[in-house]
């Protein structure tokens, strides 16, 4: 009984205010008072915990703060760079099933005598395929006899020379195999498209041409300049090495660096611009990526 009279008394006390004043030093007179309890204190000193966190949720979730905390860009772009990487994997395993399945599909054709399965690429989606039956027409029927006789368009003789420099001269090769992240788009500042390839990727060039510039910035690692037939030149940036020299002549397709390596947790995309007469275009207008 003694016991709950005490318990009863001591959680009164917890409840009880009590008044703390501040004195005058030199006359003892008050200055300044104020009525807690216990139970009062620890009920400002929840809220105000309380009002700390929802404060920092707050800054973590709807502001760039933790940006600016050590360590934690460098794990974001390291992730950043995982996914990029993963995405390229897929996008190319699929490719090659299709491309197998495809193959499959044509040799099972052939051996039993009939058409084989050309793959086309929607322009929506360039990681599925479909398959369709390539009949033959009049007009292919046509094409195929001149071109298997001696007439302008025969695939032999003096005009085979001719209508493959044409050839060469109008095709352009694609630099790297990729993922287009970034669109050309003028009023943005972007003069090129942006292509999240494997890191130490081969970048090729896209026509035959003379290297006017090899040369290397700390912004966009090796830069290389090619000038091409028909006042074209293609830019390569972020590369981490060049093969190639000033004024040295390359081919179609001949590898003149390697895509570059992500470093310090920061992820560089390779850059490719193509100009025309001395003006940007869009690359995608000239090369199917």
């Amino acid at each position: 009984m003694e016991f709950l009279k005490k318990t009863e008394a001591r959680w009164r006390g917890f409840f009880r205010k009590r008044r703390f004043n501040m004195l005058n030093a030199t006359d003892r007179t008050e200055e300044w008072h104020v009525h807690l309890s216990p139970a009062g204190i620890v009920a400002a000193l929840v809220s105000f915990v309380l009002l700390l966190f929802i404060l920092v949720l707050t800054l973590v979730a709807y502001t760039p703060v933790l940006e600016f905390l050590p360590g934690y860009r460098t794990e974001a772009d390291r992730s950043r760079e995982n996914l990029v990487q993963s995405i390229i994997r897929l996008d190319s395993m699929e490719r090659m099933m299709n491309d197998m399945m495809t193959y499959n599909d044509n040799i099972a054709l052939i051996l039993e005598g009939k058409s084989p399965v050309a793959r086309t690429i929607p322009s929506s989606d360039s990681t599925r395929a479909s398959k369709v039956l390539v009949m033959p027409s009049a007009e292919d029927s046509l094409l195929r006899a001149q071109m298997e006789g001696d007439g302008p368009y025969a695939i032999t003789g003096r005009s085979a020379a001719s209508r493959r420099s044409l050839r060469e001269s109008m095709e352009l090769v694609t630099p790297v195999e990729g993922i287009i992240t970034e669109r050309f788009d003028i009023r943005e500042g972007r003069f090129g498209v942006r292509i999240a390839a494997a890191a130490s990727d081969r970048v090729t060039a896209i026509d035959n041409g003379t290297v006017i510039q090899s040369l290397w910035t700390p912004d966009s690692g090796w830069v290389i300049l090619v000038q091409h037939g028909g006042n074209l030149v293609s830019i390569y940036k972020n590369l981490s090495q060049s093969l190639v020299t000033t004024g040295q002549t390359i081919r179609s397709g001949e590898l003149v660096g390697y895509n570059a390596e992500a470093s310090d947790g920061e992820v560089r995309l390779f850059e490719f611009e193509l100009w025309n007469n001395g003006k940007p275009v869009d690359p995608e207008g000239y090369i199917v990526f």
